[in-house]
């Protein structure tokens, strides 16, 4: 699992980059570059919105465009398109695990695994029909990936047996506290470490949730706060990071224990932040892509991801 990972990421990480993170932001890395680069900038035209990070700070990031998927590196800054577009489709959410990338198809209504290193596609399922159907984001355990659906009260199961078998996508209705209004509902996703629950922030209400495995949902009591506009979750231990797009923050929520309470601890912003959607980690540091929703798509509009410091 990516949060377990962390810490030796982030020391893996440390020894590519001469152990320049120690002043962020500065600091000579590989070939003589800047290690850590506090913004990196991606394709014009690109697009973003997931972003995951995978061995040896590897990041990748997908595009609602067409649904190329980026890879590069956190120490240099560099990168290249890893997987092409192709006219119609689109990527959303993104989880590495287990060298497989697992991509959420937003507004295909589609779920994808590739291939970490060789970008091969391994499987593709429709699960829901393009214009009713937003596929919107992945969270993986050590059983099963579960994908969110924005439009439609489904969860989409797919199991991962021995060895990194797949199996058939299953559809798995939501019930419970989540109830489905107008607009953009289930969107972010993280899992405990057993996987046993599942955490779903709603968009549109700004509510969190607990969830079982099999689609029962239960709100989680955050004191009267709000995350509307909630978009990627990243939990790390107790700590849930939860990236709030035309707010321009990352709110951070310190859960109890057994998920069913937390306290809004604050709010992580940046200069640089144009409408961050996902964040992941590599170490201590945090890295959001800026999807720039509201700026006109033009072959020159720039995208970047951002890196800020985790709390």
């Amino acid at each position: 699992m990516r949060r377990a990972a962390l810490t030796v990421l982030g020391a893996t990480v440390l020894a590519l980059a001469g152990g320049a993170a120690t002043a962020p932001g500065a600091g000579a890395g590989p070939n003589g570059r800047e290690a850590f680069p506090a913004v990196i900038p991606l394709p014009n035209a690109f697009q973003p919105e997931g972003i995951a990070t995978g061995p040896d700070g590897t990041f990748y990031v997908g595009s609602l465009a067409n649904g190329a998927i980026y890879r590069g590196s956190v120490v240099t800054g560099e990168g290249s398109v890893f997987i092409a577009g192709i006219e119609g489709n689109s990527v959303n959410g993104l989880e590495v695990s287990g060298g497989m990338l697992f991509a959420a198809g937003g507004r295909t209504g589609t779920v994808k695994v590739y291939d970490a290193r060789t970008g091969e596609l391994l499987t593709s399922t429709q699960v829901g029909m393009p214009g009713s159907s937003f596929v919107n984001d992945v969270v993986v355990t050590r059983d099963a990936a579960y994908f969110t659906d924005s439009l439609l009260p489904n969860l989409y199961v797919l199991p991962i047996g021995p060895g990194g078998q797949l199996g058939e996508v299953l559809t798995v209705p939501i019930t419970g506290d989540l109830v489905y209004r107008t607009g953009f509902n289930a969107n972010g996703i993280e899992a405990s470490p057993d996987g046993r629950t599942l955490l779903i922030v709603q968009s549109n209400t700004g509510l969190l949730f607990a969830a079982s495995p099999d689609g029962v949902t239960e709100l989680i009591d955050l004191g009267g706060a709000i995350l509307t506009n909630g978009d990627g979750l990243l939990r790390s231990g107790n700590t849930l990071y939860v990236v709030r797009n035309r707010n321009n923050e990352i709110a951070v929520v310190r859960l109890d224990p057994g998920y069913r309470s937390g306290t809004l601890t604050g709010a992580i912003s940046d200069p640089d932040f144009q409408v961050p959607t996902t964040v992941d980690a590599v170490g201590s540091f945090l890295y959001a892509v800026n999807a720039r929703f509201g700026t006109p798509v033009t072959p020159d509009t720039t995208y970047t991801v951002v890196r800020v410091d985790g709390r």
